[in-house]
């Protein structure tokens, strides 16, 4: 059973998919799936090249940003923004328990000048808590608005 839990009008985070996430994501009117996540964490997961290789049969794109825990880098930012900004869709971003996706997708929004409340709250409204990044989100967000 699929744990989709959506943070924005058009992004959804999720725990570790398997290939019948990947179908139910299709079935759903994803575009985009992107893997949050390294291969080799945990023995069970579902590699990404198995996830890549479903969603291409099924039509969806499908990109690996993969962050290991304890921290971003700026690329990781850049290629999450590039990511949601060409999906042209909603987006399905996953990693182990679908913090570090959402973690991600909030420095994306505070690279864009959001406001880091607000972000905070879309991201507690889907069971996620961003007080780990708040300060770098600040950070971001007042960088942005110059």
């Amino acid at each position: 059973m699929s744990d989709f839990r959506q943070i924005s009008d058009s992004v959804w985070a999720s725990p570790q998919i398997n290939l019948d996430d990947v179908a139910e994501a299709k079935a759903r009117g994803f575009a985009m799936i992107v893997n949050n996540r390294p291969d080799g964490e945990s023995a069970d997961q579902t590699s990404g090249a198995a996830i890549a290789a479903a969603a291409t049969e099924l039509g969806l794109a499908y990109l690996a940003v993969p962050v290991a825990p304890g921290g971003f880098s700026h690329d990781q930012v850049t290629q999450m923004a590039a990511a949601l900004d060409a999906a042209g869709g909603p987006v399905l971003a996953y990693c182990r328990s679908g913090t570090r996706s959402t973690l991600l997708w909030s420095l994306v929004q505070a690279s864009k000048g959001c406001d880091p409340a607000a972000i905070a709250s879309s991201a507690a409204g889907a069971g996620y808590d961003v007080a780990p990044i708040a300060a770098v989100m600040e950070q971001l967000s007042a960088q942005a608005r110059g």
